[in-house]
Order: structure tokens, then C-alpha cells, then sequence
């Protein structure tokens, strides 16, 4: 049995075509999400009303989050809502959803 990796493409947060974070997964999303709220807020709040967050996250699977962040325009209130999934969830929880979505192939 072979177990194919998928690795999914990062989010770069862009302003004016300059990257100026990454996000791999959704802990990553919320660190990045915090750091920028305090030096680029607007480029945050650009990709929340943007739908680009919201469309990464479908993206990795992560379907209920999507939903969740697709409904806010605030950085404030994304923030708090990747909280309470990480709490929830928490890292490990979230680590083995995505060994789930890895392909197996006989």
C-alpha cells in the first residue's frame, strides 16, 4: 500500500503584490491573522471581504470553518471564531483531519 501526501497550497496574505504572511494550516491562519491585525489590518480585512480566506480554507478541508469566516468581514471577529475552533478542535484534532484527507492507494 502506497499513502500519497497531498500537501496543499499555502495562503499568502498579499499586500500590493508583496507577501507578507503565510498560513499552511489553520493554526498557522490564526497566528498570521494575529500578527497582521497589528501592523497590515487592512489587508486582513481585504481578503476576509475578499471571500479568500474563506475559499482557502474549502480548499484544505476545512468546510466548517469556511462557512464560519465566510459570514464575518471583521478581524476581530474572525479571530475569535479560529479561537474557539482551536479549542475545540484543538491542533492534534485538526493534524489528524488532515491524515485523514491524505489518498491511499493500494
Amino acid at each position: 500500500m502506497v499513502v500519497l501526501k497531498i500537501f496543499m497550497d499555502p495562503f499568502y496574505f498579499k499586500s500590493f503584490e508583496r507577501v507578507i504572511g503565510i498560513a499552511c494550516d489553520v493554526p498557522g491562519l490564526y497566528y498570521s491573522i494575529m500578527c497582521l491585525s497589528k501592523y497590515d489590518k487592512a489587508a486582513v480585512e481585504y481578503h476576509l471581504k475578499q471571500g479568500h480566506i474563506a475559499d482557502w480554507l474549502d480548499y484544505i478541508g476545512e468546510h466548517e470553518l469556511s462557512q464560519l469566516i465566510r459570514k464575518t468581514k471583521s478581524v476581530e471577529d474572525a479571530i475569535e471564531i479560529l479561537e474557539a475552533y482551536l479549542k475545540k478542535y484543538g491542533t492534534k484534532k485538526i493534524k489528524e483531519k488532515r491524515l485523514h484527507r491524505q489518498h491511499v492507494m493500494p
